[in-house]
């Protein structure tokens, strides 16, 4: 509860703060609300030529801090402004916690006006920022008010997807199969992966309709391998032959039906085979989320039993360690959170939960069943009286079947537009399965997904 102060209440030397960790957002918000896109002021640009990002905080988004303070505590509100002065005098930020600053130095009876001494210092250092000197209209009636929730802001920006480009950039480039990159988008996605270093593309296919696509696209395919086999199923053997050839480590779906590509993958005698079944892991950048969401299996199996969900999970958590989430956090999903016979999901979910505890299941923490709400909100496991570390914070969702897999997925793509990497598990290699609806974002962090997870696994065997 705060209580503000009218101008009978407000004293000389009356002082009063507020402090605030500016971050990227609020810096992509600034531009949004007040049209000021200056790149020195975005945190993935570099507005002065110099080769590294500035994310300087706008003057006026620094000089908004004073105007939170005015409002919310000293006066409080109802203040109004008549005028207001800035001086700056050092830059902040993103990452910066600054402390804004005001206290009263004057009170004009005749003109029932404020005037206050205003600045903003960094914490960091207690350096000065901004001075200034403000004058206002204190409020009118006193009153006390609850510091109450605005209506949120979510900002859509591809944090989490950036990171795994980052984290995978340094990497060797994977050597990787597309298989029929006929048209401008595959192609394109295959190669703003080879431009960030992601993958070394060997392209298997039609050779006319790839040149075509590159022709249309303004695209360069210089030094790039082209095997010419215009017929798709082929062409898919083909790349898997790549592979067991060791000319490649993974595949990208290109113009193709998947099961088109996964055909020659399940061969037993020259498929690419692993210890597990195939499964598919969505790797998802939800806006508002402080991490990753790993959704499984979306795209793959369609009404997998027990057996097959535990190479489900266990692909999942390997997935997730590859791209750096310590001790993933699984909830496997069901209509309830209890155990109820009726409801087979919630018995298997059980089970793969009492598997994890007994070792069958490695690397993460297994729990369920759990309904959506009480896997990823804290408030809705508390108010279930579930006592879990996954409830409320899980990393990664099992979902029941292919279709609670693939509406989970799209919802969370089209109504909270999130975007989604994805990736076949359980194969010798990573198999990059793109959608044709996939945006530049969503292609380049399969790529770095993949690319991530191979090099672990290459790293671990080795050692």
């Amino acid at each position: 509860m705060i209580e503000n102060k009218t101008f009978e209440d407000l004293q000389v030397g009356d002082r009063s703060e507020l402090r605030r960790l500016c971050t990227a957002d609020d810096l992509i918000v600034f531009a949004n609300v007040s049209g000021n896109h200056n790149p020195m002021h975005l945190h993935d640009e570099d507005g002065d030529g110099d080769g590294a990002t500035e994310a300087i905080c706008p003057g006026m988004f620094v000089g908004s801090l004073v105007s939170a303070v005015l409002g919310n505590v000293l006066p409080g509100a109802g203040t109004l402004y008549r005028s207001q002065s800035f001086e700056f005098l050092d830059r902040a930020h993103a990452g910066d916690e600054l402390i804004s600053t005001v206290e009263v130095i004057a009170k004009d009876a005749a003109a029932r006006t404020v005037t206050l001494r205003t600045d903003v210092r960094r914490v960091a250092d207690d350096a000065p920022v901004l001075r200034g000197e403000a004058v206002v209209e204190p409020p009118k009636v006193r009153r006390v008010q609850r510091m109450s929730d605005l209506p949120g802001l979510v900002v859509q920006r591809h944090r989490h997807f950036e990171a795994l480009l980052a984290r995978a950039e340094p990497l060797p480039a994977l050597r990787t199969a597309v298989v029929c990159p006929e048209e401008e988008n595959s192609l394109g996605g295959a190669l703003l992966a080879r431009q960030h270093s992601l993958i070394d593309p060997i392209f298997v296919g039609h050779a006319g309709k790839i040149t075509a696509a590159a022709q249309a696209a303004g695209a360069d395919l210089t030094g790039i391998e082209v095997i010419d086999i215009p017929d798709h199923a082929e062409a898919a053997a083909r790349a898997v032959a790549l592979v067991n050839e060791g000319r490649a480590d993974a595949l990208m779906k290109g113009h193709l039906h998947t099961d088109e590509l996964l055909r020659p993958t399940l061969d037993r005698d020259r498929g690419l085979r692993g210890r597990r079944r195939f499964t598919h892991v969505f790797v998802m950048d939800v806006p508002g989320l402080a991490h990753p969401l790993l959704v499984t299996d979306a795209a793959i199996n369609i009404a997998p039993d027990l057996k097959t969900k535990v190479d489900i999970v266990q692909n999942a958590i390997d997935v997730a360690i590859s791209i750096g989430i310590d001790d993933p956090k699984v909830g496997v999903l069901s209509a309830v959170e209890t155990v109820n016979p009726a409801i087979p999901s919630s018995m298997d979910a059980a089970l793969l939960s009492k598997m994890a505890e007994r070792g069958q299941i490695t690397g993460g923490l297994v729990d369920g069943p759990l309904a959506m709400d009480n896997a990823v909100d804290m408030a809705a496991a508390r108010t279930k009286g579930i006592v879990s570390p996954v409830a409320g914070r899980a990393e990664v969702l099992v979902v029941p079947d292919i279709d609670a897999g693939n509406m989970l997925a799209k919802q969370l793509t089209y109504i909270s537009h999130a975007e989604a990497a994805g990736v076949v598990m359980g194969a010798r290699v990573p198999i990059i399965l793109n959608s044709r609806a996939d945006g530049e974002m969503s292609r380049l962090a399969s790529c770095a997904v993949a690319a991530l997870h191979h090099f672990r696994m290459a790293g671990t065997l080795a050692s």
